[in-house]
């Protein structure tokens, strides 16, 4: 069973991993970051079945694809508090040189990362491969993707996603941060979405709600039933319903905090509001 408390902890830390790395560069993007930390401590901690040490290939281990690449400060910080880097490398985020850049790339081989991305719409496409891929190696792991509401509306990924459900990519997990913002405001504002369930279930997806996207107890029932529907002959399609800027009070519930970093005073503000628990790098 897996310890709630301990993915909490983790959580909050993730929290202030954010919140100091978009403060020291005066550049990232916290908001979206914040709203999905309970996701990815969930998703590296208790839901992913990987193997020891890190290649590219990711065979015979579940893999992972960050779509939304400008949320990268909340996947740095679970990837090294996974063991995947150290921890204090997390200081060189957005530097010159440094292999954690805004947008995740995979030039400088950092490990964890498999795709560079960022550019909005690519990821659904690349998922699917890869699960493909997996199909071809007879290798029966599950390739999950994470995918910003805001991100769908780029049209490319309607034919990917009309493309997995016709070639039956029923090893891929595709999950959609719904917290209804974006760069420009809230995605009902810069272009309605409607209703994604039925949208995905219409092109052949098979669909699982998780209501209480930053609760981790919720998540992993949530991705434990999604992943009790895999192999199915369907792909699945989570929808996360999470709050922007979670866990720091003056962040939530809007697009402000999309991509501004915290001045001295807001950093104390949040850090206060997240109470250290496994130190600070």
């Amino acid at each position: 069973m897996p310890n709630i408390q301990q993915l909490e902890d983790l959580t909050t830390q993730v929290r202030r991993d954010i919140l100091r790395m978009v403060h020291k560069v005066n550049s990232g993007h916290p908001g979206g970051s914040l709203g999905c930390a309970e996701f990815f401590v969930a998703l590296y901690k208790e839901i992913m079945e990987t193997k020891e040490g890190f290649d590219m290939d990711g065979i015979s281990e579940d893999v992972f694809f960050l779509s939304n690449g400008h949320i990268s400060p909340v996947y740095y910080s679970v990837l090294a508090r996974s063991g995947y880097f150290p921890v204090d490398e997390l200081n060189t985020f957005r530097l010159i040189d440094s292999r954690l850049q805004g947008h995740p790339t995979t030039h400088e081989g950092l490990p964890g990362v498999r795709i560079a991305s960022g550019s909005l719409g690519q990821g659904m496409s690349v998922a699917i491969g890869a699960a493909e891929a997996k199909k071809l190696n007879n290798d029966d792991h599950i390739v999950y993707s994470l995918h910003g509401d805001g991100e769908l509306q780029e049209g490319q990924n309607w034919e990917a996603v009309m493309y997995a459900a016709g070639n039956k990519v029923d090893n891929l997990i595709a999950t959609i941060d719904v917290n209804g913002q974006q760069i420009d405001g809230s995605t009902d504002n810069v272009l309605p979405m409607g209703n994604l369930r039925a949208k995905f279930e219409a092109f052949g997806w098979t669909v699982v709600d998780i209501e209480e996207g930053n609760n981790v107890e919720a998540i992993l029932k949530g991705m434990s039933e999604a992943k009790s529907l895999a192999g199915n002959g369907k792909p699945v399609c989570v929808l996360l319903k999470t709050v922007m800027g979670n866990g720091v009070d003056f962040m939530m519930h809007t697009h402000a905090w999309h991509g501004k970093a915290p001045n001295d005073k807001q950093l104390a503000t949040g850090l206060a509001q997240n109470a250290e628990t496994l130190g600070d790098y």
